[in-house]
């Protein structure tokens, strides 16, 4: 076990190989990632990949986005629910969910650029999902836990510790 020195001051115990949340750069660095991804909800695979892009951005955890092509998109729809801006990755469109739960369909659970700035070209088309929009999300096998707060849409696993924004009261961090 390593010890190091939190964000709070204090020390703590962590296994070797746990990315800190804290170390990771801004602007954000995007990197390929051989990871085994799954998204499901209400049973069904949505998407499935080891050939995703991860975004690493300091107080975050990752967000993973995935290959169209490793994307069951007919079970997609784009939405009109709502578009943003993120000032190092441009305009995000967003995706509805039509895998049906309950009769009821399920809005802006993922996003993707079809137009990304010129340091993020790779992401073009690829999709991210909303941890907290979807039944299950999975990264090696291990069920992650949302980034807290509604707007961002990190994944937390046991290979990333926080704290991380979103949270009420981190905006402004």
């Amino acid at each position: 076990m390593e010890r190091r020195e939190n964000v709070d001051g204090g020390m703590e115990e962590g296994a070797s190989g746990v990315e800190s949340a804290w170390d990771y750069p801004r602007p954000p660095r995007l990197e390929a990632t051989g990871r085994h991804l799954r998204v499901v909800h209400a049973g069904v695979v949505v998407a499935e990949t080891t050939r995703a892009m991860r975004i690493l951005e300091t107080s975050h955890p990752p967000v993973y986005y995935f290959p169209p092509g490793d994307v069951a998109m007919q079970l997609l729809r784009p939405s009109r629910a709502r578009g943003t801006f993120c000032e190092f990755k441009g305009i995000a469109s967003y995706w509805d969910l039509m895998v049906r739960e309950g009769g009821s369909l399920s809005i802006g659970v993922a996003w993707s650029y079809a137009n990304p700035s010129r340091s993020y070209l790779e992401l073009k088309d690829y999709l991210a999902f909303y941890a907290n929009r979807v039944g299950e999300c999975w990264v090696d096998g291990e069920r992650v836990v949302p980034q807290p707060g509604d707007f961002y849409g990190g994944w937390i696993s046991s290979q990333v510790k926080g704290p991380f924004k979103g949270a009420p009261g981190t905006l402004g961090w």
